[in-house]
């Protein structure tokens, strides 16, 4: 059998059918789907929809074969209040999942535009109980999917859809500012997805799945009792709207030619729209390796230590340091999160300058064990923050909120500092969510019955 194959090699007996898909497979590229917010009105309807969903959410055991479509499935605290899971369970996870990403706002440093009074409903209101995220590689079978989960709901009563995004990105696959995206994901060691050259080593699985050995030997205290805890793990969930027409504008005001304005984006973002990185291609785009993924993620900062090719603040650097020495110690491997992260919204062309008000941005899910945790590093340290890089008080130029006199820092001789940097992804919401392993949802639909 492949599974025991693949203990033999990794000595890792990961229960593949046990854990939900999105943990270990990579999303389709191009893509299709949906993310739906639903509320549990009702703890014996809430129940029943688990027991009828448990069949449609996909499995990790056929990791190696294509698939055209699969769903996910993941639970808020207020949920699983909601379904009636014993107290004793509930004080078991942890503090920062049970008071949810709202009452977290002051570590998370969103404040400002960021704040959750700002955010979109229901997004911190409390009633998000269960999330549902379908991904696809076609438009049919991602409709075929989303129509089969419906019909699932609709059997039921005490359940309501509070929200629905669709999202997608095709055909090359590009974020909502015209980059492609996506890279660098963990090696999750026993997974048996061998990863690309520059992924780095591989990481325990027990960073990204509960009840297998972590980086630091011992598995990660996981929520009670091993029937809900074990083969689960945390997603945080945030929407971004990316605010691009501001983005074109910083560039514009700052450079003069196309290639000026080409290069100093890239600088920004410490790649080229194409997705090679400025660690291989420092001067010009170079597509092809943009294009290749055993090449445009294969590199170190070894040689870049003040950032002469890839800015110390560029947020690709920020958000994986990779061997760039840090002035605030730092194990980078506790920090890695799976990333399944969506584009959604119409396409705005990089020469734009007059934002049309239209909806479009980034879906940021992360998973992993320590998702939380991590999330709540990053937003303090590595991207409302420079002390780590040793840049002060510049923040991550992409995704960190800007104050009045945002600076960025273009290393050179002279250097060159700009300033005026605005905010160019404004959060509209987000929530913490468990995401239980397969029979851990149905134990959740067999509560009190």
């Amino acid at each position: 059998m492949v599974f025991e194959g693949i203990k033999a090699w990794f000595g890792v007996d990961i229960e593949f059918d046990k854990v939900q898909a999105a943990i270990v497979r990579m999303r389709p590229e191009p893509y299709f789907g949906t993310h739906a917010l639903l509320e549990i009105r009702d703890a014996r309807g809430g129940r029943e929809v688990l027991r009828r969903l448990a069949e449609r959410v996909t499995s990790a055991a056929d990791w190696d074969k294509p698939r055209a479509a699969w769903t996910s499935l993941a639970i808020t605290h207020p949920g699983l209040v909601a379904l009636g899971v014993p107290e004793a369970s509930l004080a078991s996870f942890p503090e920062n999942f049970r008071e949810g990403m709202a009452k977290r706002a002051g570590a998370l440093r969103d404040g400002g535009p960021n704040s959750p009074s700002n955010w979109e409903q229901p997004f911190g209101t409390g009633r998000v109980h269960l999330g549902l995220s379908v991904y696809a590689d076609s438009e049919s079978a991602w409709h075929s999917e989303v129509a089969a989960y419906e019909e699932k709901l609709a059997e039921v009563s005490g359940i309501e859809v509070l929200g629905r995004q669709d999202f997608g990105a095709q055909p090359d696959s590009v974020n909502a500012f015209g980059y492609k995206d996506g890279f660098t994901q963990p090696k999750v060691q026993g997974s048996g997805v061998s990863g690309f050259p520059g992924d780095g080593r591989e990481i325990k699985a027990g960073e990204f799945i509960f009840g297998y050995p972590s980086e630091t030997g011992r598995p990660v205290f996981m929520p009670a009792p091993d029937e809900l805890g074990r083969n689960g793990t945390f997603l945080v969930f945030r929407k971004y709207h990316s605010h691009v027409a501001a983005f074109n504008r910083f560039i514009h005001a700052n450079a003069r030619t196309e290639g000026e304005r080409e290069l100093l984006a890239a600088k920004i973002v410490g790649r080229w729209r194409s997705g090679a990185p400025l660690a291989l291609a420092p001067e010009k785009d170079n597509p092809a390796i943009g294009q290749d993924p055993r090449r445009n993620n294969d590199f170190t900062y070894a040689d870049d230590p003040q950032g002469l090719k890839t800015p110390l603040s560029s947020h690709v650097r920020r958000m994986n340091p990779r061997d760039t020495k840090l002035k605030v110690l730092s194990d980078v491997n506790i920090r890695r999160v799976i990333r399944r992260s969506t584009t959604y919204g119409t396409h705005l062309d990089k020469d734009a300058l007059i934002d049309d008000r239209q909806p479009r941005g980034l879906d940021y899910l992360a998973i992993g064990v320590r998702a939380i945790d991590t999330l709540e590093f990053l937003q303090s340290e590595w991207i409302n923050s420079g002390n780590f890089m040793g840049v002060g008080q510049e923040k991550d130029p992409m995704i960190g909120l800007q104050g009045k006199d945002g600076t960025f820092t273009v290393p050179g001789v002279p250097p060159r500092y700009l300033r005026g940097i605005e905010t160019f992804n404004t959060l509209l919401g987000g929530e913490y969510f468990f995401m239980p392993s397969i029979p851990a949802i149905r134990w959740l639909g067999d509560l009190k019955n």
